[in-house]
């Protein structure tokens, strides 16, 4: 009987001290994690901002920094090797109180009034006044308030794709593209980082090819998020330290998101969301610069529900 007690004794301080070494690792891994995001300041107090809503807004946006690529990797993945900091996609997620989170394409091409510089392409407000003029713009366009902003560049969408073992797409029609470095075929197939990058990158398709890639940008973000968030891949770890390291070198955050925001923002996006562009209105020639405006109409219904944190009118939605 003593024998029993003793074993038993064993196992629950075996079982603590198990408990113990987990909680630390997780604690140490929070940290760790958190120590090599590299933040930017982007938001700006300025009047007229608009109020704290229901529900949490992210800005995700995709550079096309070249930064920490070799001579090498930028001939392999066809980013050619333009210098300095772009926003090649900018997205608006809004996740909601209860329910699926929505997704929204703001085209970067999108002309908009931009603060102290006229109207403009949108992806100009970055090139004029970085991250924080970029969401000024956003937040005024929209009426929503940013919580959060989350940027990637070129390397770091390879790393991360890779980190988890490429990502499944269905590709709707070949798409041959010397220009982003790709020849892929009609169907599903798995991506690595790099092909991922060409399809995401690519203008070769549709009659539109911005607003399809808009479209193919949304359809790779919910697939990565959604294997990324996955049992499989959290419960894994062969393949979620690799991710988490990956994820803290390859994004930009501003300074009040940690970690277990990425996280929350990942399990948000579990389940696939409500993907959509911005309605269009009109597709012009200004100044000469081909550019896209809004149906005005259609995009205050979709940001009014958005802001009010209710389900988004069937109408307004699209698939461009």
């Amino acid at each position: 009987m003593g024998g029993g007690r003793s074993l038993g004794k064993v196992i629950r301080t075996t079982l603590v001290c198990a408990l113990v070494l987990l909680l630390v690792f997780v604690v140490g891994g929070y940290f760790w994690i958190g120590s090599r995001l590299t933040t930017t300041e982007a938001f700006s107090d300025y009047p007229g901002r608009p109020e704290e809503t229901p529900g949490t807004d992210w800005l995700l946006v995709g550079s096309d920094s070249r930064e920490g690529l070799t001579a090498a990797e930028r001939k392999r993945l066809a980013t050619g090797s333009v210098g300095g900091r772009r926003t090649d996609t900018v997205m608006l997620l809004h996740i909601p109180r209860d329910g699926r989170p929505t997704l929204v394409s703001l085209p970067r091409d999108s002309y908009v009034p931009i603060d102290g510089h006229g109207r403009n392409k949108l992806n100009a407000a970055y090139a004029f006044g970085g991250p924080e003029l970029l969401v000024k713009t956003v937040e005024q366009v929209t009426g929503i308030r940013i919580d959060h902003y989350m940027e990637i560049g070129f390397g770091g969408f390879v790393d991360i794709v890779d980190a988890i073992g490429g990502v499944e797409i269905c590709v709707k029609q070949n798409i041959k593209d010397p220009k982003a470095g790709i020849n892929l075929k009609k169907g599903c197939q798995v991506m690595d980082g790099g092909t991922a990058l060409g399809y995401v990158r690519t203008r070769a398709t549709g009659a539109i090819p911005d607003l399809e890639r808009t479209q193919r940008q949304r359809q790779f973000l919910a697939a990565l998020v959604s294997k990324a968030a996955s049992p499989g891949t959290l419960l894994n770890p062969f393949s979620s330290v690799p991710l988490a390291l990956s994820a803290a070198d390859a994004v930009t955050v501003d300074p009040g998101t940690g970690p277990i925001d990425l996280l929350r923002l990942a399990l948000a996006m579990r389940d696939k969301p409500i993907s959509t562009a911005v309605p269009i209105g009109a597709l012009p020639t200004i100044n000469g610069m081909a550019v896209v405006k809004w149906d005005t109409e259609k995009a205050l219904r979709l940001f009014n529900a958005l802001k009010e944190d209710r389900p988004v009118p069937k109408d307004v939605l699209s698939n461009k």
